[in-house]
């Protein structure tokens, strides 16, 4: 941050309010996941199709938020926060209105596409104002305000999908999205500033925008349909060759262009660099767990959907907890601490899941994802706030632009890479459904790439992020 800039001046129940507002958009996005997992057998019942199919219906919505989030932070600028932050919550909302329609699995994927476009613009947009209304020394606890009613809906998404696919259909899962959105709306009109940043509004990278959605969209389809016989090997093998093919176009472009649609040169400060990487590699197992957990199971431990939810939901439970408890951990022990340590109890909690058996109780479980979800969650608070820590305002929504596409990325690839796993495991062993074994080695896999974060970690520097954490390093 330079040292120039002004801090904006905000007292802590503004700052609350326009958080607990802006949360309403990560509150529909993260119900609308967690119910969508607990309810894939169900949904894959009624179209007929093969249950590991169903992880399109996931990566579908996730590849069509990477493809559009880059043009969030100019289409904020250009058009003014809160009404791009408004309609894309009306976005969304009438998305989910379209899946609850669905008659098959294509046409849910081009509605979940739709909702996608709502939601590459909501999340980050309204991240973008947060993030620009708070002082440095605010940043942790709007970051806490801002996630905490964002993990109501992991809490209550798997044990409602589960009540709703138990006693009616599932396609009820898609209409709780209304009510919110339509509260969130009106909210957004009332409390939240039209602030735009000026200068940035201007011509938009058009053909970064095409490169960076091209590169991402085919990479995405290349990962999904690799060794798992959905479309010819030679349709994958062309996607991966087109797809690298706009990566090195768009690095070239973003090189030679003033305002590219994603700013390649933020990798150049450490702390977001560093966050940046290393979330990814923590978010590929974060992204394949609410995907693989609901699937063993229901389908491989012979859960309802309601057992099910009222297990996995105590993850989030466990994430809810820990939010208190960011503010004085991250001014006891500092980002680079808890960054690497914590990272590195989180993915081993995550790697426990591979143990679990139907014999075990249901309270060994809950326990289990209840501190993976604490710690899961501190990890992310911490990520979340040090990537942002020396961005000057004036880049901050090019920087918001980014992150989130990074983030969406590395979660869309982690339900790509757990799917693949658990088909890679099936054919090697032979089995014509997925067992316990094959869980174990999903689960495996991405804990172990979620573990490679914490090296990174430690190369942040001492004190980095002491102005907001208010850590200080002694003999640094």
């Amino acid at each position: 941050m330079a040292d120039s800039e002004v801090e904006p001046v905000l007292s802590q129940a503004r700052m609350r309010t326009m958080a607990i507002i802006i949360a309403s958009a990560l509150f529909m996005q993260s119900l609308d996941s967690t119910i969508i997992s607990t309810a894939l057998p169900a949904m894959a019942r009624s179209f007929h199709t093969a249950p590991l199919h169903m992880s399109v219906a996931l990566t579908s919505y996730l590849i069509s938020l990477s493809v559009f989030i880059p043009a969030s932070g100019w289409v904020a600028d250009r058009y003014g926060a809160r009404q791009v932050f408004r309609s894309a919550i009306v976005v969304f909302t009438i998305g989910s209105v379209f899946c609850g329609f669905a008659p098959n699995l294509p046409v849910l994927v081009a509605a979940r596409i739709f909702q996608g476009l709502g939601g590459a613009m909501m999340v980050p947009v309204g991240r973008l104002v947060l993030m620009r209304s708070v002082s440095h020394s605010q940043m942790v606890s709007a970051m806490a305000w801002l996630t905490m009613p964002a993990l109501i809906g992991p809490v209550i998404g798997p044990p409602l999908g589960g009540l709703i696919v138990s006693y009616t259909s599932w396609r009820w899962v898609f209409d709780i999205n209304v009510p919110v959105g339509i509260i969130g709306a009106i909210a957004v009109t009332l409390y939240i500033p039209d602030m735009r940043e000026e200068g940035r509004g201007g011509r938009l990278d058009l053909r970064g925008l095409i490169l960076s959605g091209l590169a991402m969209a085919l990479l995405m389809a290349a990962f999904e349909t690799t060794g798992r016989d959905l479309v010819p090997a030679s349709w994958t093998l062309a996607a991966y060759t087109a797809g690298f093919s706009a990566c090195a176009f768009y690095w070239w472009h973003a090189k030679h262009t003033d305002h590219p649609v994603l700013d390649l040169t933020l990798f150049a400060i450490p702390s977001f660099a560093i966050p940046a990487l290393a979330g990814s590699l923590f978010r590929i197992a974060v992204g394949a767990l609410p995907f693989l957990l609901p699937l063993m199971l229901q389908l491989n431990f012979g859960f309802t959907p309601l057992a099910s939810g009222l297990v996995t939901f105590t993850a989030a439970a466990g994430a809810m907890f820990m939010k208190p408890a960011a503010p004085p951990l991250l001014a006891r022990f500092g980002f680079r601490t808890i960054l690497v340590w914590n990272g590195a109890a989180a993915a081993i909690a995550m790697s426990l899941c591979a143990a679990f058996e139907p014999s075990w109780p249901s309270l060994v479980m809950n326990l289990i994802l209840f501190v993976g979800g604490f710690l899961r969650s501190l990890q992310f608070t911490a990520l979340n706030v040090i990537a942002y820590g020396d961005i000057p305002r004036a880049r901050m929504s090019a920087a918001t632009s980014l992150y989130s596409t990074i983030q969406q990325l590395s979660l869309t690839l982690g339900i790509v890479i757990g799917a693949a796993t658990l088909d890679l495991s099936m054919k090697l062993l032979h089995h014509p459904i997925a067992i316990k074994a094959d869980y174990a080695l999903a689960f495996i896999t991405v804990s172990t790439i979620a573990l490679l974060a914490s090296p990174f970690c430690a190369h942040l520097s001492r004190n980095a992020g002491e102005a907001m954490s208010g850590h200080h390093e002694t003999g640094a």
